[in-house]
């Protein structure tokens, strides 16, 4: 990050945070010195700056870097060779900046502007920056290691400011973290009278400090389980001492980080390029009947009504589609008669080849990749059908005109509605994931191992279909397609169920969770390897909607695993093909006043710097991924 980063961040964030009575005068002045702003609105400016995946962040480095490299997605039109080359990426470092300059500025203020009696009462509110900060902090250094944290984002608020904050080590970082998060933990729940409120300018726990508590709690686990490979024995009583603590952990989706700042967020307008659902993961979850595939993807466009298009233009439908079909004949005529075991709406989740040189095969190319062989024209209309399961861009930005599929010429069937959009940050189901992983690997914690995985399980689904109803996805709920059917008829043509809907509800149905448990890779049975794999393939699920995460714990467990009899690493390439696993970095520029503080910083990591080259990426790692599998090692115990 260039100096130029750090200043703009310190000053645009502490000047947007109040107004000015006169709007010139006091110009060089500190705005909080002006204003003398409430602590309250504060806060609610450092939660609204915190979002952690904006627009860029999901264009380059969740589609294409996180999602495929972890065999989630397959990049539009086909992944390339060129997959393991890093382009463009959004700084993650940069985020904890533009948060930490607004609660640097809270702590000044009550250090500095307020009286100690009228201080004390926004000690709750102070804690929960740590909160935030640290969240953000273990996001920004992931894919990149040292970084300023202890001294950055400190200008406004020092004399003489200090515009070269120190990088802090990965390990530093680690343990400066845990001591924030302890001290969240203590004050909030100290029982201390007179404490201002936050209330609805929380829009996460409207104002509900023993949630807070249970999320700083639940944090030192995403801590824990990155520290496994270079410290276990500290990562297992970092477990301990969460389940020991009367704060108590994050345990129902009542409890769950779900990020949304009001009615008219969006979270952005502008359209991404989403990938398809790799076909072994749709594949997993299909065979499964797993209900999380219906919120994270999003059906194709194969319904009854272009299937019966494609029936009567004559025109082939790809095999993987065309097995599930039932036909039968009307006056020499193929007319749909109903699909084939599992039935909609599995059968209209389709992955596609994560090879990249699968798009040079003409074969592979018409059956999955080329949209000109998936266009219907009548007359002077035509229509492109997607046959694959997109990654469902309504469950990452809101407000999107969705044109449900039919054919050519016939009226546009549309929902308009405009959805705010909510993000999960956090969840219970990750928590208890993370229990049953560090009870594993030999952690005294006070349930089984089974009991944290059928928690987590069952709490990823509920949260999964929660989700998927605030973000009112496409086939969710108000289906504006309800009158559109057909009739299902036997052999001899008696109709045997008449009326069936082309789509069917994604929304979570009765039994279909219990249904899920009973199914193997949801059963914690077999040798301790074999646990602790399908523990991470649990993770691997609960994550597609948090790339981020995904990709950190695919580098530390090793999964997907070679292999593996329940979702198996495909590989890219016949060749060896490495995978980063940490982001590129530039080399400083001597005219850069940090240039002697980042050279330190990268020298000391071993880090090559302003290269792309993949091997390098994936030998030169950040700390607490030095010990870990390789990709497709599976777990290491």
């Amino acid at each position: 990050m260039k100096l130029k980063s750090f200043i703009t961040a310190a000053f645009v964030g502490t000047t947007l945070l109040t107004g000015c009575a006169d709007q010139f005068a006091d110009t060089n002045k500190k705005p909080s010195v002006v204003n003398d702003p409430d602590i309250r609105f504060l806060f609610t400016k450092a939660l609204s700056e915190f979002e952690a995946s904006k627009y860029q962040h999901w264009f380059y480095n969740n589609n294409k870097y996180y999602l495929p490299w972890a065999q989630a997605t397959v990049t539009n039109g086909g992944n390339l060779k060129s997959l393991n080359l890093m382009g463009e990426v959004e700084s993650q470092a940069a985020q904890v900046i533009k948060v930490k300059v607004i609660t640097e500025e809270i702590e000044d203020i009550l250090a500095n502007k307020y009286d100690e009696n009228k201080s004390a009462t926004y000690e709750n509110i102070r804690v929960l920056g740590n909160v935030l900060n640290v969240y953000l902090g273990i996001f920004g250094t992931d894919m990149y290691g040292s970084m300023p944290y202890t001294e950055a984002a400190k200008a406004l608020v020092t004399n003489p400011p200090i515009l070269t904050p120190k990088y802090d080590s990965q390990e530093e970082l680690f343990t400066t973290w845990l001591n924030q998060l302890d001290e969240t933990i203590s004050i909030l729940g100290e029982n201390r009278s007179a404490q201002v409120a936050l209330d609805s300018q929380d829009f996460i726990y409207k104002g509900d400090i023993k949630k807070w508590a249970k999320l700083a709690n639940s944090l030192k686990l995403r801590i824990a389980v990155r520290m496994l490979h270079v410290d276990k024995a500290g990562a297992l009583a970092i477990a301990k001492e969460v389940t020991d603590s009367p704060a108590g952990v994050m345990e129902s989706i009542a409890d769950d980080f779900i990020y949304n700042k009001g009615s008219q967020d969006y979270h952005f307008w502008d359209n991404i390029t989403t990938g398809y659902g790799s076909e072994g993961l749709i594949n997993l979850l299909v065979a499964n009947k797993d209900p999380r595939v219906r919120a994270v993807f999003a059906k194709n466009d194969f319904n009854a009504t272009v299937v019966q298009t494609y029936l009567n233009e004559g025109k082939a439908i790809p095999e993987y589609i065309n097995k599930y079909i039932k036909t039968k004949e009307v006056d020499g005529k193929k007319v749909f008669n109903g699909w084939e075991a599992p039935g909609e709406p599995w059968v209209r989740y389709h992955g596609a080849p994560v090879s990249v040189t699968a798009r040079e095969n003409a074969g592979i190319d018409s059956t999955y990749f080329n949209e000109n062989f998936f266009k219907i024209k009548i007359g002077d209309s035509e229509k492109s059908y997607q046959p694959l399961a997109l990654f469902n861009q309504e469950m990452i930005r809101g407000s999107i005109i969705f044109t449900y599929p039919n054919t050519p010429g016939d009226p546009v069937i549309q929902d308009k509605r405009k959805a705010p959009w909510h993000g999960l940050y956090m969840s219970a189901a990750e928590v208890q994931f993370y229990l049953a992983e560090l009870k594993l690997m030999g952690a005294t914690l006070p349930k089984t191992a089974d009991a944290y995985f059928t928690d987590g399980i069952s709490l990823s689904v509920e949260a999964h279909d929660n989700l998927a109803k605030l973000n009112k996805i496409p086939y969710y709920d108000n289906l504006l397609h309800d009158a559109l059917a057909y009739d299902v008829t036997d052999a001899a043509g008696n109709v045997i169920k008449k009326g069936t809907p082309i789509e069917q509800s994604i929304a979570l149905k009765n039994g279909e969770l219990d249904a899920l448990l009973q199914q193997e890779m949801c059963k914690l049975t077999g040798s301790n390897a074999e646990q602790l794999e399908k523990v991470y393939i649990q993770q691997y699920i609960n994550f597609l909607l948090q790339p981020n995460e995904l990709f950190a714990m695919s580098r530390r467990s090793g999964i997907p695993k070679v292999d593996s009899n329940i979702l198996p690493l495909v590989p890219f390439a016949a060749e060896t093909y490495a995978i980063p696993r940490r982001f590129k970095i530039d080399t400083p520029t001597q005219s850069d006043l940090m240039y002697i503080i980042k050279k330190t910083a990268y020298e000391e990591q071993g880090y090559t710097l302003s290269t792309d080259n993949p091997e390098v990426l994936n030998k030169e790692r950040v700390w607490y991924d030095m010990l870990a599998p390789n990709f497709g090692e599976g777990p290491k115990l």
